[in-house]
């Protein structure tokens, strides 16, 4: 069966792929991973406690104070912040996802998502202390550390929590938990990572096991996305062969390849974003690229470039696209 399928997700979750590309982990003491992850709400009522919690109050509040450590440095909050600044287009939308929205007052110009969130002109890559302090903020967060940012807003005693991009998706669920607790919105954090829980299982169930040669092109420079980093690993646990992992030597999740080694790998599928600036006709017409599989059969699909590139509530959208475009190749080979 051939397949030309443009699987583009609808609804516009690493931070931006450069700041994927360098993450460190990050904690908050006093509570834990699981007690705002899988085990704290019963899988069979997470998504009735999701719809029952929108309206509630978090309980949180009363656990503080409560203190984070990340690359941001160690800091004791001792009440709920109640003007967040997000330079981290992730972190935005986890904000949002858990209840936490009001209490952002604004975010960096490619926090577009959701549609009510305080977008700005404020840089994420090129942050500017002035900026940012302008809005009197009592917590910040960010994806990496730009122009010693972190350095200043210390000095001045904001505290910072750095939030980077996760590994995989497991790590995610920690991302969402530290934000969770900074914020006071651990029950709504236990519903939103539930939800995630089942919604994820239900896309890979349809996903038969296979050992498809898989290429994700981040862009014309042919940078591709590993089983190293959190987009990859999405292939990796439907046992797929992801032809960029021999060329990630240091295991960056975002290893750069050639023409010459992407033809010699020939993909049976071929993943692009609908940002990248061409279509799937475009880089079928690339010379060579006639001889590999997954254009030979058409197997080349196209999924939105924020949900494909972000880790975040939407993640289970990017998987669900992926999913279904192996699962038509594995019945049609």
């Amino acid at each position: 069966m051939k397949l030309r399928t443009t699987l583009v997700v609808l609804l516009s979750v690493l931070a931006l792929v450069a700041a994927a590309c360098g993450g460190s982990e990050s904690g908050i003491s006093d509570t834990s991973a699981a007690e705002v992850g899988e085990e704290s709400v019963p899988e069979a009522e997470s998504e009735a406690q999701a719809g029952e919690e929108d309206d509630a109050p978090s309980e949180a509040a009363s656990d503080f104070p409560v203190t984070i450590e990340s690359d941001g440095g160690i800091w004791t909050l001792e009440s709920a912040p109640e003007r967040i600044v997000s330079l981290s287009p992730t972190a935005t939308e986890i904000l949002f996802a858990i209840g936490a929205g009001d209490q952002v007052v604004a975010v960096d110009s490619f926090s577009y998502f959701p549609d009510e969130a305080p977008v700005t002109d404020l840089s994420g890559f090129d942050p500017n202390v002035e900026a940012v302090i302008a809005f009197d903020p009592d917590f910040v967060v960010l994806s990496n550390d730009a122009n010693d940012l972190i350095a200043s807003l210390t000095e001045l005693g904001i505290p910072v929590l750095v939030s980077p991009a996760p590994s995989d998706i497991e790590g995610g669920y920690v991302t969402m938990t530290d934000l969770g607790v900074a914020t006071g919105r651990v029950d709504e954090t236990a519903a939103v990572i539930a939800v995630m829980r089942d919604e994820i299982a239900a896309a890979y169930a349809v996903a038969p096991e296979t050992s498809i040669r898989v290429y994700h092109e981040l862009g014309d420079s042919l940078y591709s996305a590993s089983s190293f980093g959190f987009v990859g690993s999405v292939y990796a646990k439907m046992g797929a062969a992801n032809i960029a992992d021999e060329a990630d030597a240091d295991k960056s999740g975002f290893p750069q390849l050639t023409e010459e080694y992407i033809i010699a790998a020939d993909p049976e599928l071929i993943v692009i974003t609908d940002q990248v600036g061409y279509t799937a006709d475009d880089l079928a017409a690339r010379p060579g690229w006639s001889e590999i599989t997954a254009v030979k059969n058409g197997n080349i699909v196209t999924v939105n470039t924020d949900i494909a590139s972000r880790w975040g509530p939407r993640l289970p959208q990017f998987i669900e696209a992926v999913t279904q475009a192996v699962a038509t190749i594995s019945a049609g080979s």
